[in-house]
């Protein structure tokens, strides 16, 4: 039987790409299901085909609409933070409104769920927390003005959060994917290595939740190309620039 059989989780971006296919795995695998993302008439879709899943829509950049959305989850035993916003932006161009507005997504966002839930958790002494975040969070890469720092803040906090609840019962896990092909890297005028679809990077993320391992980079050997960089020299790595 599957470890995710009866248990609730809660995917927070649930409306398409990767939360989508998360949803729809972990359905296949006896979960019931709590669904959140800012289109209610997404959500609606997605649990109509899902008998044990049932949908909360959520603002995650509006503090009392995340507080409205944790007292109607209720309790769960697992969360997924997978809300994410993309636009490609170089420092020449720089949109200042446009970058907030992916660190207000990508990171704020995720204070704002783990502060209304982390507590519960630990007073539960019991739950898990996976945070999506993204091999561009590791390295500051080109054209990712807002993307890649707000990326790095959440594998910085899911660090922290690993540090600080341990022994509490209270599962942290960080998942770095690649590059998924949705909505967003369809913004993309690069070819992107190793793209994946969202139903093959859903199966990687329910395999890393299946495991205690803190730490999931995929897909190798793009996510190990990326780490290289930590032991280059700078005047290899910005040669040129």
């Amino acid at each position: 039987m599957s470890s995710f059989n009866g248990k609730i989780y809660w995917i927070i971006g649930a409306s398409e790409g990767l939360g989508r296919a998360l949803a729809e795995a972990l359905g296949r695998q006896g979960a019931h299901l709590v669904l959140s993302a800012r289109n209610a008439e997404r959500l609606q879709a997605i649990c109509a085909s899902l008998p044990k899943a049932r949908a909360i829509p959520m603002d995650v950049t509006d503090p009392d609409s995340v507080r409205r959305a944790v007292a109607e989850a209720g309790e769960v035993d697992g969360l997924v933070y997978n809300a994410g916003a993309y636009d490609p932006m170089r420092s020449g161009d720089w949109d200042t409104e446009a970058a907030l507005a992916m660190t207000d997504v990508n990171y704020l966002g995720a204070l704002r769920v783990l502060g209304e839930t982390v507590p519960g958790f630990v007073q539960a002494k019991r739950g898990e927390i996976t945070l999506i975040g993204s091999l561009a969070g590791y390295h500051g890469l080109p054209a990712a003005i807002g993307y890649g720092a707000s990326k790095a803040a959440l594998i910085s906090l899911a660090e922290t959060m690993r540090h600080d609840l341990a022994g509490t019962g209270v599962t942290v896990r960080i998942v770095n994917p690649g590059f998924i092909k949705t909505r967003l890297t369809e913004k993309n005028a690069f070819k992107m290595p190793m793209l994946m679809t969202p139903e093959d990077a859903a199966d990687r993320v329910i395999r890393a939740m299946g495991r205690r391992r803190f730490r999931t980079d995929f897909p190798a050997p793009f996510s190990w190309l990326v780490r290289l960089i930590d032991y280059l020299p700078d005047f290899l790595v910005y040669r040129g620039k």
